[in-house]
C-alpha cells in the first residue's frame, strides 16, 4: 500500500518505543508487529529481547536498536561498551546510549568524552549508528548541553537525543515528572551540532502536531510509544489507508 509522501517521512521518523520495564514478552512481540504495520524507522526495544526482535522484523524494512545504560547512564564504561558490542552481537544495527549525567553535571569532560568515544568506536565497528541521550531534564544549563553537542560532533556520533522518556525530576511539591523534548532544547542542539549529526527528540510528543512542529525545529527521528495515534492522525489529515493489522502467524517467530 502506497502512502502520501508526507505519511511515509512521518512513519520512517518514528523509533517505535518498547522500553517500558513492565512490557511483557508478548507485548514486546506485538509492538514489532504494529512497527511492521506502520512502516517505522525502527523499534527501540529492550536488549534482551534484540534477538527476538531481528527474527520478527526479518523481511520488513524496520530497523532494530536498543539502549545502553538505560535510562540513568550509571554503569561503568567497560560495562557500557559490553553491552554495546553484545546488543550489536545480537542484531541491533541503531544503539541509543545514555550518558552519564554525574559527570557532565560534575564538570567531568575527559571522562565524559572518553565513554562516548569508547562507545561510539564499538558501534561504529560493528557497522551500527550512536545515538547519544543527553537527558535534558538533567541538565541544569545550557551550556552543558552544548558541550556535549560539541564533544559528539567531534567524535562523529550519528544522533544526539534529547531524553530517555525516563528522566523524572523531582518537583517541589514531592512529585516527579519530565518535559522531554523542549523546543529550546531542539533548537540549541541543532544550532550547536555538527550538520551531519542528527537529532532526536523524545519524550513528550503525543500529537501531529506536536511531531510536525519537532520535524520543523530539525528533528529526523522521534522516539514514540503512541505511534499508532500519531501515524493514524496524520493519515486521517494527509489522506492515505490506514494500514491492516498484521497476524502474527504470518512472521516467523510466532
Amino acid at each position: 500500500m502506497q502512502q502520501p509522501t508526507i505519511v511515509h517521512e512521518l512513519a520512517k521518523m518514528i523509533d517505535h518505543s518498547l522500553l517500558h520495564p513492565t512490557l511483557t514478552d508478548k507485548e514486546l512481540k506485538e509492538g514489532c508487529l504494529l512497527a511492521r504495520q506502520y512502516n517505522t524507522a525502527s523499534v527501540c526495544i529492550k536488549p534482551y529481547a534484540v534477538k527476538n526482535a531481528v527474527k520478527w522484523l526479518t523481511g520488513s524494512d524496520v530497523l532494530v536498536g536498543t539502549v545502553i545504560g538505560f535510562p540513568h547512564g550509571n554503569s561503568r564504561i567497560s560495562v557500557k561498551v559490553a553491552e554495546t558490542i553484545q546488543a550489536c552481537e545480537d542484531g541491533a544495527v541503531e544503539i541509543d546510549m545514555v550518558v552519564n549525567a554525574g559527570k557532565v553535571l560534575g564538570g567531568d569532560w575527559d571522562y565524559v568524552e572518553r565513554e562516548i568515544d569508547r562507545i561510539c568506536r564499538a558501534t561504529h565497528m560493528h557497522g551500527a549508528i550512536l545515538k547519544v541521550i543527553f537527558e535534558n531534564d538533567f541538565l541544569t544549563n545550557d551550556e552543558d548541553k552544548i558541550r556535549l553537542c560539541t564533544i559528539c560532533s567531534q567524535l562523529k556520533v550519528d544522533f544526539v537525543k534529547t531524553s530517555t522518556g525516563y528522566g523524572m525530576v523531582k518537583g517541589s511539591d514531592g512529585k516527579y515528572s519530565y518535559q522531554g523534548a523542549t523546543e529550546h532544547d531542539l533548537i540549541l542542539m541543532r544550532k550547536h551540532s555538527d550538520p551531519k549529526v542528527q537529532i532526536k527528540a523524545a519524550g513528550g510528543v503525543r500529537t501531529l502536531d506536536q511531531m510536525l512542529r519537532v520535524k520543523e525545529l530539525g528533528a529526523t527521528r522521534l522516539g514514540a510509544s503512541a505511534t499508532a495515534s500519531l501515524i493514524n492522525e496524520a493519515i486521517d489529515r494527509f489522506g492515505g489507508e490506514k494500514p491492516t493489522a498484521i497476524q502474527g502467524s504470518a512472521v516467523e517467530g510466532y
